[in-house]
């Protein structure tokens, strides 16, 4: 049960980091053209955000 909890917790905040690089992707696109340099490094990190956490969240739904 204790590595259930943990994953919830990890989940939690995978998923607030997740959302945040999307807003922040989001409000790049809209202020374009200003920032487009940003684009690869923020559309980056946004993707390896979101792999993480559907990698914990198929762990999740893995365990007993």
């Amino acid at each position: 049960m204790e590595e259930k909890e943990r994953l919830k917790a990890e989940i939690k905040q995978l998923n607030g980091k997740a959302t945040q690089l999307k807003m922040d992707l989001h409000d790049l696109a809209e202020d374009l053209p200003i920032g487009w340099e940003k684009i690869p490094d923020l559309a980056q990190k946004t993707f390896h955000a979101y792999e993480l956490l559907s990698q914990a969240r198929a762990e999740f739904a893995s365990l007993p």
